[in-house]
């Protein structure tokens, strides 16, 4: 019978009933053909494979089919994996959950580029935890955007973008490279795509290169819209165990 094999802490570590190679092309197909109606090159829109929940086992097979980008929402859960896949040095590690203040050292040591700085206290300890850290780059970063001001997400309102990307632009050891946003659950994805077009044009605005918007309900209408970084789990490793 087909079965899911999880380890001690709930994750998957991989599922007989999803074939993720395939998943993986399907989603690239359809990265491709919303690129094409929206005129744009699919070079220009980089898949995130948010494994949140997966073990190793899954991970691995989504980088054999191709995938280098990978998210995770947490710092805890995403040690042991991306640990387990040091190996595997041309991975790009992205921390797309919430992140708290006493894990910021650790996230910075382990991913390669975080989505979700949602408010001025956070970019300022990460510069601080930043300029500790000698001898590296300045730490890539996305403000985290509340669009549609839901009170059940966190980040910036859109009125206060422009002085945060200021405020962080004089910060030492972090550099902001765009903006992030969580569209609200909706059936059809139509009903956001007004989200998705008031965060690009806010992006456009403050001269931004990345747009990191999309998951697996509504990547397409993200990516018609500009979307630079696509966050897709579902469609890739099928439903989580949690």
């Amino acid at each position: 019978m087909p079965k899911k094999v999880l380890n001690c802490m709930g994750a998957v570590l991989i599922s007989e009933t999803v074939d993720i190679p395939s998943n993986v092309k399907t989603v690239l197909g359809r990265i491709g053909a919303a690129c094409r109606r929206a005129g744009r090159r699919p070079a220009g829109v980089t898949l995130v494979a948010v494994s949140k929940g997966m073990g190793v086992s899954s991970i691995q097979v989504a980088y054999e089919a191709g995938v280098r980008h990978f998210g995770e929402n947490r710092v805890q859960e995403a040690e042991g994996k991306i640990t387990g896949l040091a190996g595997l040095t041309d991975i790009t590690w992205h921390l797309v959950g919430h992140l708290q203040s006493n894990k910021l050292k650790a996230a910075m040591r382990l991913f390669h580029i975080i989505h979700s700085v949602d408010s001025t206290r956070l970019a300022e300890a990460l510069s601080r935890q930043a300029t500790a850290m000698a001898g590296r780059e300045a730490f890539p970063v996305l403000l985290e955007v509340n669009v549609a001001r839901e009170s059940t997400k966190q980040g910036f309102d859109v009125e206060d973008v422009p002085g945060a990307v200021e405020a962080a632009s004089r910060l030492r050891g972090v550099r902001i490279v765009g903006l992030m946003a969580i569209a609200p659950a909706v059936d059809d994805p139509e009903e956001v795509r007004p989200v998705f077009r008031k965060l690009r044009e806010l992006r456009d605005a403050l001269g931004l290169a990345e747009l990191s918007m999309g998951m697996t309900e509504d990547f397409e209408a993200a990516i018609e819209e500009g979307a630079t970084m696509v966050r897709i789990g579902r469609a890739i490793f099928g439903p989580r165990n949690s």
